[in-house]
This record gives structure tokens, sequence and C-alpha cells, in this order.
């Protein structure tokens, strides 16, 4: 079956229950707009008449520079300077467009945390199929009972067009991030640092393959079967943990299905279910520094969080983060003591969906609210406020944003976890010192390459 398929109206032909008209997908002449004046993905496809300019399409081919799969992406932008930077001293006049988490790092770290800002580019790009399928999905996505789950969406973005009802709204805009196009098979081999006060830090050196299941060209939508992606990750390095493996199968709806996840410890040789990984379980590879539902910005169930749509804001955001990828870059270069060399980071004014998490009564997490701040373009979450128990911001988290023209789609190129109060900070997706990057292919394992029984051959030392 071709990937390029778009879906069928007769293949999600499916019975609502009661929550019919509560949760129902946009009309045809709503999602018409996507073709007019909005994005595929559902963003304003017109300026801002100043410093955010039209959407005409994104990267659509790589540079040329670019030459084989896994490569270092070549900067498009290279050219590019910064037209400001932001500084603790002049951040009061960049204000409206700054997250409380970027003014905080401005406090916390004075002297050395900048923001260089840079000619807004709307790079973001993706295959046409996956437009297409975008546009079935605005009139045929809903989201499950609670907001627990979505159905009704394959191969695409599930809400384009997100309905005017607060906490649905806030509900779509997460769904669009947790199933956002990423390719259909992606292997990576990087590291990850928790970075100490004093600038010390050790790597954790892994490989990890994903199967994005959302985009699988042998399936349907119904042929997803509650599972989103497969994932597998073997630790290389450093010798201690060396042919460690862990092994998820990642389900849509958690609060129906929980996620399931085994672990392959290379000294015991045994595989274990880990049945905790997720909401705030401390990942012990990120010093603690990391929640699971952090990995990827966020992930797993929403059920702990009463969901609110802020709405459509201009903030600065990390965009076009090739300069923080470039191949030979060194580590130590690019990690300082106590934020990542701003030298290498760029910020650009975008549109995001700002969405805001409050932790409900009687539930359990570390943080007590959450704010995220979405790429409109991309779906991508850019950057998140992070409080404690007592309501005091805490943690920053950023994702660092890039295209990778040779899907085309854009995702992140690092993810930064910083802890205001301990003053430590975590890194994943390190790779500038490796001899290759991401690679992304069309290929569908055999479901047994992600089955607990193959941890052992694939994670031994």
């Amino acid at each position: 079956m071709n990937h390029k398929k778009i879906i069928l109206g007769g293949l999600l032909a499916f019975a609502l229950s009661t929550t019919t008209s509560v949760h129902a997908a946009v009309s045809a002449a709503e999602a018409a707009r996507l073709t007019k004046d909005l994005t595929p993905f559902g963003a304003i496809r017109d300026g801002n008449g100043k410093d955010i300019p039209k959407w005409t399409g994104g990267i659509t081919e790589p540079p040329a520079e670019y030459q084989r799969a896994g490569q270092h992406h070549p900067d498009p932008y290279k050219s590019d300077k910064p037209v400001a930077t932001i500084t603790a001293q002049n951040m009061d006049s960049y204000s409206p467009y700054l997250t409380e988490g970027l003014k905080a790092l401005f406090r916390t770290y004075p002297t050395t945390f900048k923001v260089p800002i840079y000619e807004t580019r709307r790079s973001h790009s993706a295959p046409e199929w996956v437009y297409k399928n975008t546009f079935e999905n605005a009139t045929r996505a809903v989201l499950g009972k609670d907001g627990n789950g979505i159905s009704g969406a394959y191969g695409g973005i599930p809400f384009p067009i997100l309905h005017e009802s607060n906490e649905r709204q806030a509900l779509e805009a997460i769904w669009n991030h947790l199933t956002r196009w990423r390719g259909i098979f992606v292997t990576r081999r990087a590291a990850e640092a928790a970075i100490q006060r004093n600038g010390e830090y050790s790597l954790v050196n892994s490989q990890q393959e994903v199967f994005w299941n959302m985009y699988n060209p042998e399936i349907d939508e119904k042929g997803l079967k509650n599972t989103l992606f497969y994932y597998l990750s073997f630790t290389i390095s450093p010798a201690r943990l060396a042919g460690g493996a862990v092994l998820v199968h990642e389900t849509l709806d958690q609060v129906k299905e929980p996620r399931q996840a085994w672990g392959y410890n290379a000294g015991q040789r045994r595989v274990r279910r880990a049945p905790n990984l997720a909401y705030d379980s401390p990942i012990a590879g990120a010093d603690n520094l990391r929640t699971a539902d952090d990995t990827d910005m966020f992930n797993g169930a929403p059920d702990r969080y009463d969901w609110k749509y802020v709405g459509l804001k201009e903030m600065y955001i990390p965009y076009n983060s090739y300069e923080s990828a470039q191949a030979g870059l060194k580590y130590s270069d690019l990690l300082g003591i106590s934020h990542v060399n701003p030298t290498y980071t760029r910020f650009e004014k975008h549109r995001v969906h700002v969405v805001e998490a409050n932790l409900k009564k009687g539930a359990r997490h570390i943080y007590s609210k959450r704010v995220f701040y979405i790429d409109e373009d991309s779906w991508n979450i850019a950057l998140i406020d992070q409080y404690d128990g007592r309501g005091d911001l805490w943690r920053v988290s950023m994702a660092l944003l890039k295209n990778y023209y040779e899907l085309p789609g854009t995702w992140t190129a690092l993810d930064v976890f910083y802890d205001l109060q301990a003053r430590r900070y975590h890194v994943q997706g390190l790779d500038t010192e490796e001899r290759s990057t991401l690679v992304f292919t069309d290929e569908v394992p055999d479901r047994r390459y992600f089955s607990p029984q193959s941890l052992r051959r694939r994670g031994k030392r």
C-alpha cells in the first residue's frame, strides 16, 4: 500500500457514541479553509505585516550541500545575522514576546544568558500526502472520552482547525503535538548529558529507533489498534550502562490501555516490564532533571490535568536551529556552565498556541502547572514553563526546532531542560560529534523487531 494515499471517506465509517454532538469534527466548509487562508496544517497563511512573513510552502528541497541520508544538515540560512540580541538588561523592551520561562532564565543568569533574534523564516513543510490526510482528518477526527485519546485520524495532523471550546481546544492542540509528522521510521545515534552547577558533565550515548505507527503506510485508521509508535533505545556508553535497552509500545489512549514498556539489564541479562515509565517518573539518565512525560516536551496521557486554551500569541521561540547541530561542533563548546551557549542558538518570532495545564484536585504530579507554547506551523511544542507544588516557576524546557528537509518536516535538533532552582540542566539529542545524524526511511519493520524477545539480542554488550 502506497504511503502517499489519501484516506477515503468510507474508511472511517464508524459509529460515534453520545459524545458526537460534543466532540464532532469540523464541517467541510471549515475544512476548506486549509486550502485558502490557512496552511495545510491549520496555521494562518498571512504574516503580521511586520516581522512574521506569509507562509509560502516552507523548505521543500534540500540545499545542494546536502547529499546523503544521515548527513548533518547544512544551514540554509547561514548568511543570516541577528537583528537583535535580548539580554537581562534590555529584556523589558521585548517582554510581551517572551515566555515567563525565558524571563526567569535572564534573571537567573543575568550576565551570560542571551537570546539572539533572527529574521523569521517560516520553513516548516511536509509531504503532500501528509497534507491531504490532514485535510481528510479535519472532518473526521474526534477526541475520545475525556480527551484521553483520539479516533478518526491517520497519517496526518488530527485537528488542523481547533474548535472554539476552551478545554477541547487545548486538548486538540496537545494531541496535534503528540501525533505530529516526524517521518515513518527513524534511527538516531546521539548523546545526552546532565550539566552540573560547575559545568561538569558525563555523556550517555545511545541509539534510538522509532517507528511512527500513526504514519504506517501499510494500515489505515482502524489498523492503528491504539498504538501510536514503537520506540527502542539501547545504550552504547559509558561502559557501566552499555548494553542496556528500553522498549516502549506507545498507546493512543493510555487511560484505556497503559503504555507498555520493558527494560533490559545487560549485567543480569534479563528483560523486565517497566510499569512505572509514565507521568512524573524520574529519568535516571537525565540525573532526574526530566520526568517521563517531559520527554519529547510532552508525551503520554493528559488525564491528570485540567486543560485551558489561552490563545494564539506572537512569541520568540527557538527555530531553524541548524547552528546548534552543525557537524563537528564540540559538545564542550555548546554546553555552557549554566545553559547552552547562546552563540549557537537562534530565536525567531512566530505565532504559537498557548495551552495551560493545571493539576487536577487529588491528582499527583511534581508539576502543579505547565504552560505550553506550540508552534502554529508544525504543532511542535517549542517552550514550556513548569511550576512546582507551591506555584513557583521551577523548570523551563525548550525544543530547538529545525526543518529536516530530507523528509521534509519540522522536529527538534536538541531538547534542553533547565532546572532554575537546582541551577542544572539536561540536554538530549547531542550528535554533532557523531559521524551521522538522524536517518529517515519509509521502512515498515516486522513487529517482532519491536518485541520484548528482541531486547536481549539487541541490547547485549
